[in-house]
């Protein structure tokens, strides 16, 4: 079965490239500048601002983990031996100017295959590409469906550069955004130059993203809302407002604003030390939505409790994240992340991680001649509340975790990546990590080594 599955998506995603490679072959081609703004939106010719944009990525990530042993294992564990799992993901990035501020953006995205364990097991899981998967089968959809609005406030102006769902053109160094429609709030909120994108840099969900910002999203990653951004030149604002799945880790939002919302607010100041740039992000959130409660799951005295039958539109979840990189050298930079929620009321839409600190770095390889290479290092450790410990250890279980029992212990993880570009656009990685305790037991492992190669092409 995994073979067919593997199949049919290598032959999805080879098509779906070879139509976006015939497709960037042809706009290539074109002469007279197709892509450039024409004078009706009275831009200075100078500014060699674009009217529309393409782009497209394709990851592969393949992983298998070694053999371990377990004391007993559960529906939700991770299973002590299993084949290789393969997932992959397509996706088209298109974006057109509607005015001189306003643009329209819409992202087609292919995703198939699966994870370790059916994406359980592990708190801080391993492919950071299988949280939008929802189905071993190759599914089409659409993933963002946005709009962008830019209000100029004051300052000169600069040239954006263009990329993935962002459009090359003038802007003030002050300014505010609004961006509304179906996108990730990943995509905007807690960015870090070094630990962001798992098709380019660390994979694991809780080196990527903040672990305990249990942020609202479907299966797939995606949500529907509202964001508005005011941006200066050393610091910036952010807040979100967006809507929250109707179950946890469910396919579907929750259209009942007024009872199912989720909020998010960003501070982000710039600095330098001698010369070299660094960020820090304050993080706050908050999620209303229609939760289970652990406490009160446990004092049903079911034989086995269920959080699923404590659901209220009562319940809610806050917390905070600190995030901060810094350049150390032109080739080095270093980052970390701290993540906090109340750990009381169900984990709903993220992963099941209630405290969680990150710290790593990036090291580019211009010292041994790769200089579009780069390796990357990093430790993981994730810790649950008492009242979510207590509910897995009376053997209840969540959308990720639960083996029927727990000795807890402190999720721990260790990766290890090298990016090696081999030619334009595609990139080889070869990913190596260590999970001790995964699903925080200790009963289970309790270390467990996992193999990864990722194969990612963009242009």
């Amino acid at each position: 079965m995994q073979n067919k599955i593997a199949l049919k998506t290598n032959r999805a995603a080879n098509a779906l490239l070879v139509s976006l490679l015939l497709v960037h072959h042809a706009l290539n081609a074109q002469t007279g500048g197709i892509n450039r703004l024409d004078t009706a939106l009275s831009y200075p010719a100078v500014a060699n601002v674009d009217r529309f944009s393409y782009h497209f990525q394709t990851t592969i990530i393949d992983q298998h983990q070694l053999k371990f042993n377990a004391l007993y294992t559960g529906p939700y564990s991770l299973q002590t031996s299993e084949p290789q799992r393969m997932s992959v993901t397509s996706t088209l990035f298109v974006g057109a100017r509607l005015s001189k501020q306003t643009e329209l953006y819409l992202n087609p995205e292919l995703s198939g295959g699966n994870g370790l364990s059916s994406t359980r097991g592990i708190a801080g899981f391993p492919n950071g590409e299988t949280y939008r998967i929802g189905d071993p089968e190759p599914v089409l959809s659409i993933s963002r469906l946005f709009v962008r609005h830019t209000l100029p406030i004051k300052g000169s102006n600069i040239i954006v550069d263009g990329g993935q769902n962002i459009i090359k053109g003038l802007a003030t160094t002050e300014r505010i955004v609004f961006t509304l429609g179906k996108f990730s709030v990943t995509d905007i909120f807690d960015a870090n130059s070094y630990s962001h994108d798992p098709r380019n840099q660390f994979m694991n969900w809780a080196i990527m993203s903040a672990g305990a910002w249990d942020y609202p999203a479907n299966t797939r990653g995606y949500t529907w809302g509202l964001v508005a951004e005011w941006i200066k030149p050393k610091w910036s604002v952010k807040l979100g407002i967006t809507t929250a799945p109707e179950a946890a880790n469910g396919p579907y939002m929750d259209m009942n604003i007024a009872k199912a919302h989720s909020e998010t607010i960003e501070f982000d100041q710039c600095y330098t030390i001698n010369k070299k740039k660094g960020v820090v992000r304050l993080i706050g959130y908050f999620t209303q939505a229609n939760m289970g409660n652990y406490a009160d799951a446990i004092n049903t005295k079911q034989v086995t409790p269920d959080i699923t039958i404590s659901r209220s539109y009562a319940h809610n979840k806050g917390g905070f994240v600190i995030n901060a990189e810094q350049e150390i050298t032109d080739d080095i930079g270093v980052f970390f992340r701290a993540s906090w929620n109340d750990g009381k009321n169900e984990t709903w839409a993220f992963t099941e991680i209630d405290n969680s600190f990150n710290i790593g770095a990036q090291i580019k390889a211009n010292s041994w001649k790769r200089p579009n290479d780069k390796l990357g290092v990093a430790i993981l450790v994730n810790g649950l509340s008492d009242d979510h410990r207590k509910y897995l250890e009376a053997g209840g279980y969540g959308f990720i975790i639960g083996d029927g029992a727990l000795k807890y212990g402190a999720e721990n993880v260790v990766e290890i990546y090298y990016s090696a570009k081999f030619f334009d656009s595609f990139w080889l990685s070869p990913d190596y990590q260590l999970v001790i305790n995964p699903g925080y037991n200790t009963d289970r492992g309790p270390m467990v080594h996992i193999l990864g190669i990722r194969g990612h092409l963009e242009f």
